[in-house]
């Protein structure tokens, strides 16, 4: 089992800058490939990719819509995975959520550990 706890979301202005983080405990952090997913509030959205890492960071993975402005790292001696989000845009107002799994696949069903999310709204 793992837990993890996402933190950093909250309301920004577009084209700014944020900082999210997902904190890891239970099992070593660095079994784990990382993602970070996102789900608009609104009917019909679904849960979407957003970025993830391999296990020692060699591989990184990015939806086209955030190459570019968005950076995932990971520190596995902080057991904390990273999603660094530049030129933000109000169609990244959503709620994020890092996930743990065992390759950095880019479907949720790649992905046995959730955390409960935390929301980003951007404001024109």
């Amino acid at each position: 089992q793992v837990q993890l706890v996402e933190s950093g979301g909250r309301l920004v202005q577009a084209g700014d800058s944020l900082r999210l983080s997902c904190a890891a405990s239970g099992r070593t952090f660095s079994s784990f490939a990382m993602g970070w997913f996102r789900q608009a509030q609104a009917p019909g959205k679904e849960r979407e990719f957003v970025a993830s890492i391999s296990r020692f960071g060699r591989m990184r993975y990015y939806t086209d819509s955030v190459k570019g402005r968005f950076t995932i790292s990971r520190d596995n001696a902080k057991n904390t995975v990273y999603l660094q989000m530049n030129s933000l845009k109000l169609e990244d107002t959503a709620v994020y959520y890092c996930a743990a799994g065992r390759s950095p696949g880019t479907i949720t069903t790649s992905y046995d550990y959730w955390g409960r999310g935390t929301s980003v709204t951007v404001s024109s």
